[in-house]
């Protein structure tokens, strides 16, 4: 969240109009210069919608799934004004929904239809309370996540659903797979393989430094990553005709298409398959990147034969101030993993995020080595399948 966010989160909750929902409304879009687009009023720092109780209560719609869409991107508020009381604020982006209440028996992941009521905010998440205090945590946390995440979790929740979609459920060849899949990444980080997959994509990083220290500014860090993606994992003539276009006056950002796979960049090795997942990190930004999603995760360890990476690029206002290539199953790694316990879980595990903070401390590790303890590794396997 950026500083005209938090200012105007202050004003609102210090010194805005209160128990006036159009006193408010006139405040807020006069001071912060918003545009007004039905009922949601926005600038390029965040998006609100403003409603009015009588009573205190908020039960009463707020806002369709289509036109939240919209905003999802940025910090979306969502302000109640108390009749007799101060104001009331919560954020309201997609991960902080529980359900969609109002004509959403035809909602699906290809018919975004219905409405949230107030109600239907998450009012406390991991421990969490809604609240402007922790906003830009919970924010952080959202920005990690995909739209089509929280979509499909939304499906499934609301009510008059019936689930398409099924949750992987291994045989027992498959599940003894998942299991050996963590000694499997042992033998390949105690090999000489491991070098030559980090040379491999440090070369690639070393192709596009400066195009990569220019894509770290972007603000949409599931743009920033996209891009940064598809930079060290393309052709070189590719590669600089986007670096042409970052580093031009108009700052154009091309239009990158990838595919929602474990792993942005493969390589055979022997009968070994590995997946390695590109992810930057800034350094000096607070962030709970998106890992990966568990069913895929576990469907793809069922294959046999497959090690999974994420290569890490530490970035900071030089440059790159690190790269490590790290194991799935890194003690460390595991330790930064929050497995996201919101989703219904009918259809879905849910997703894996990573701590900014131990993302941090990895990036800094001199002398950075794969530490594997398969005990805990299968351990957290287990856990992810009884989920």
């Amino acid at each position: 969240m950026d500083r005209i966010t938090k200012d105007f989160v202050c004003d609102v909750m210090t010194s805005a109009p209160k128990n006036n929902k159009e006193m408010l409304i006139a405040y807020i879009s006069n001071k912060y210069k918003l545009t007004r687009d039905r009922r949601v009023y926005y600038s390029s720092s965040f998006a609100v919608r403003v409603s009015y109780s009588k009573k205190g209560s908020f039960s009463n719609t707020v806002l369709s799934l289509s036109m939240l869409q919209k905003y999802d991107n940025r910090p979306f508020f969502v302000i109640l004004v108390r009749s007799n009381g101060d104001n009331v604020m919560y954020l309201a982006n997609t991960t902080f929904l529980k359900k969609i209440s109002h004509s959403s028996k035809d909602l699906s992941v290809n018919n975004i239809v219905g409405s949230f009521n107030g109600s239907d905010i998450i009012k406390e998440f991991n421990n969490l309370s809604n609240c402007p205090e922790n906003f830009e945590e919970l924010f952080t946390i959202h920005s990690g996540l995909d739209w089509e995440d929280n979509l499909l979790r939304l499906v499934e929740a609301s009510s008059d659903i019936k689930p398409t979609a099924k949750k992987f459920e291994p045989d027992d060849t498959q599940r003894a797979n998942i299991l050996n899949s963590v000694a499997l990444a042992e033998k390949f980080v105690n090999s000489l393989n491991l070098i030559e997959l980090n040379n491999d994509l440090n070369e690639r990083c070393k192709k596009c430094e400066d195009a990569i220290l220019i894509a770290s500014h972007i603000e949409n860090v599931n743009i920033r990553g996209r891009l940064i993606e598809y930079l060290i994992t393309t052709d070189d003539t590719t590669r600089e005709g986007i670096y042409r276009s970052l580093k031009n006056e108009n700052h154009n950002i091309p239009s990158i298409e990838t595919h929602d796979e474990l792993g942005d960049y493969a390589r055979v090795f022997g009968d070994c398959n590995t997946l390695t997942d590109i992810k930057t990190k800034v350094i000096y930004l607070n962030s709970a990147p998106k890992a990966y999603n568990i069913d895929k995760f576990l469907t793809k360890m069922s294959e046999g034969n497959v090690v999974f990476f994420f290569f890490f690029i530490g970035v900071n206002e030089k440059g790159i101030l690190n790269t490590v290539l790290c194991s799935v199953y890194h003690s460390e790694l595991i330790d930064a993993s929050i497995v996201q316990h919101h989703w219904a879980g009918r259809t879905s595990r849910g997703v894996v995020q990573f701590s900014g903070k131990h993302l941090n401390n990895i990036l800094k590790t001199e002398l950075f080595k794969n530490d594997i303890d398969e005990h805990k590794a299968k351990q957290y396997l287990e856990n992810l399948l009884s989920r």
